[in-house]
């Protein structure tokens, strides 16, 4: 697949995606979403791909946000339909069902941030820098702003960073729960790299439930999300790799995994 402005390089089972417009801060066009979608459905049908990990190029930006240029010519109708393009673009990559991690390495704003929000665990440098700016451009988040970062660090921090258009750094994100991890800069990808390859040797269908259950259980009341676990789990149990992982616990050895 050949594409403009995003990289893809896979190794030992480990899929890296790189936003690859370094010039403009690795923003968001029409043609960059049009491509990071491309490569995940791609990635999706990848049997051997079980972990993502998903970049900025250069050392300034992950991704500084979406591109005005092009937002600035929308209507009441054209613009329903960018928000709704790129929610749905982000609900995809939200929904894989093999971990899609964030390496932050700068600027995650507006679009970046939402982004990086769409990913199932966030590590960042502790050079990055988080914020939802819409605002101060006349605007509102369109792409999941409003209701993941509520979700992920709570009404009142989320209210605050939305309506003063404020960033917040690396550690401050990590005090928030916005991300899980902060490191230096130049371990940002080694730190990444440790815990694709960590996942990668999971046993790939406990990890697709674990992320199934989660993603469903989140809109669901407690105890329709607790018959979804219990469900899954009595799926799990008629596995090949649950039989093989609770024989090796027994017998002091290391599982060998088969995705069965």
């Amino acid at each position: 697949m050949e594409t403009q402005n995003i990289v893809l390089d896979i190794k030992n089972h480990i899929a890296t995606v790189t936003v690859n417009r370094p010039e403009k801060l690795n923003a968001l066009n029409a043609e960059t979403l049009t491509e990071l979608y491309q490569v995940f459905k791609k990635l999706k049908q990848d049997n051997a791909v079980r972990v993502i990990i998903l970049t900025g190029s250069g050392e300034k930006a992950f991704v500084a946000g979406a591109d005005i240029e092009e937002i600035r010519r929308h209507d009441d109708i054209s613009g329903r339909i960018f928000a709704l393009r790129g929610q749905k673009i982000f609900r995809f990559i939200e929904k894989m069902e093999k971990p899609v991690i964030a390496a932050v390495n700068g600027y995650a704003l507006g679009g970046g941030c939402e982004l990086a929000m769409s990913c199932h665990l966030r590590i960042a440098s502790e050079k990055a820098k988080f914020g939802q700016p819409e605002i101060n451009l006349g605007l509102i988040p369109g792409y999941g702003g409003t209701q993941r970062l509520p979700r992920l660090i709570g009404r009142t921090r989320a209210l605050f960073l939305l309506l003063t258009g404020e960033m917040i750094d690396a550690a401050t994100a990590l005090q928030f729960g916005l991300v899980n991890e902060v490191v230096a800069p130049e371990r940002l990808m080694e730190r990444v790299n440790e815990i694709a390859a960590l996942l990668a040797k999971k046993p790939i269908i406990a990890v697709q439930y674990i992320l199934q259950a989660v993603d469903q259980g989140l809109d669901l009341n407690l105890d329709a999300a607790m018959n979804l676990e219990s469900e899954l789990f009595g799926n799990i149990c008629a596995t090949e790799d649950m039989k093989e992982g609770t024989s090796a616990f027994l017998e002091k050895r290391k599982p060998e995994f088969k995705g069965k």
